[in-house]
């Protein structure tokens, strides 16, 4: 018993190598179909990631800020708070530990301050930021020369200073990156050493320069802000729960003392829009599936009416009704296999020669995306198909007389 599954599948592929017509006809609807899915799964990832990029580089949707309440409301009045805790380096350093897997911490200040060059009348007003390392990461600034803010430097103290390249010309005209790295400014008349320079943007914005957080820009005005960005925009609401267990655990005296702000509204929207992408690819992928199934379907009929004989034969000579569901089953899956496979090799070919004419057109950095879900996916596709669309044909033929099947011509 255990043994006749694969003698039917042995009988079913001597079948399809006995009628290559057939095999072809069966197969095509689910070459095509399973092309197209391959074709829509591929550039739905490639769309995916291309969308989350952009949703990094232009809006803020996944950072997380996290400030001290500075004030209160008292009988409908804002108040400023005689005391509140202030987030430390450490605090940054150990949330940045706990969410290691799902995002990016840094801490930073911010204020305005004027930018000299020593012994020269040249000075500039600037937005000075105070950070630690991983604010480069969150932001859209891209270095150009030197080097960024480290850890060494925000542990030290360390007078140095990162110019954006607005800022740069402002203070130095057109000297080279080389002899720029290294000058010396003063930041409220404090010295720094130039250590960085930030490459200019399309748009100009207004001078800005970095500095190691304690170092040279002070208390300032407000007291620290944390920014945690998630890797992902689908896990900012996760983020922000294990953000406010951590404030509970670390402030329990006062866990109402921290502000949490997020755009949670346009998560949410960028979250939908994903989302209803996905399903309107798969049901177009639903489509192209079907007609596949409706294919080998019916390919499977005619076939049973040009074999009617045989079949009849076959339960003359003791087979019984599973046997011919199994065997018809077997075809079924077999036809629906082999038109997955030639599918999706289909399917990554025309993706290759498809993604340099979609970059052409459309001037944009856009590449598909081959996972290996994509192949899971097919071969859940392929059984589903045979069993799904095998069924009423094998029910069918196991439902034949023998004797009127014998007689049949």
């Amino acid at each position: 018993m255990p043994r006749k599954p694969f003698v039917s599948i042995s009988v079913a592929l001597q079948t399809l190598r006995a009628n290559p017509l057939h095999t072809l006809l069966s197969t095509l609807g689910i070459i095509i179909g399973v092309a197209a899915l391959v074709a829509i799964l591929s550039l739905g990832d490639g769309m995916e990631a291309f969308a989350r990029r952009q949703i990094e580089r232009t809006t803020d949707l996944q950072s997380i800020m996290v400030s001290s309440r500075t004030t209160e409301r008292i009988d409908g009045v804002t108040v400023r708070r005689t005391s509140y805790p202030k987030l430390t380096v450490a605090d940054a350093e150990r949330l940045g530990k706990q969410l290691a897997n799902q995002a990016i911490v840094a801490l930073f200040t911010r204020r305005s301050a004027q930018i000299r060059v020593p012994d020269d009348t040249v000075r500039s007003g600037a937005y000075l930021r105070a950070v630690t390392p991983n604010a480069l990461k969150m932001s859209t600034d891209n270095l150009r020369a030197g080097r960024f803010i480290n850890t060494v430097d925000v542990e030290q103290k360390q007078a140095v200073i990162v110019l954006s390249e607005p800022l740069a010309r402002r203070l130095f005209g057109d000297e080279t990156e080389a002899v720029l790295m290294g000058r010396s400014v003063l930041v409220d008349g404090k010295p720094a050493e130039m250590v960085g320079l930030l490459a200019a943007t399309e748009e100009e914005g207004p001078p800005l320069a970095y500095v190691p957080l304690g170092a040279l820009a002070g208390e300032g005005p407000q007291p620290p802000t944390l920014v945690v960005k998630a890797h992902r925009v689908e896990e900012v609401p996760l983020v922000k729960e294990r953000i406010q267990a951590w404030l509970t655990e670390h402030y329990p005296d006062d866990p109402d003392s921290f502000s949490i702000q997020t755009n949670e509204a346009r998560v949410e929207q960028a979250r939908r829009g994903i989302l209803m992408f996905k399903l309107v690819m798969g049901l177009i992928t639903g489509i192209s599936v079907v007609v596949g199934g409706i294919g080998v379907m019916n390919v499977l009929l005619m076939s049973i009416t040009e074999r009617t004989r045989e079949i009849g034969i076959r339960k003359a000579t003791g087979a019984r009704r599973g046997d011919i569901v199994v065997q018809f089953l077997a075809e079924a899956v077999a036809i629906s296999c082999f038109g997955c496979f030639v599918g999706l090799a289909l399917g990554m070919v025309t993706i290759l020669a498809a993604t340099p004419i979609i970059r052409h057109i459309t001037e944009a950095p856009f590449y598909a995306a081959f996972n290996w879900s994509t192949v899971v996916i097919v071969l859940v596709v392929a059984l589903l198909i045979g069993i799904i669309f095998g069924t009423y044909p094998a029910w069918r033929a196991s439902r034949l007389a023998p004797v009127d099947a014998i007689r049949h011509e």
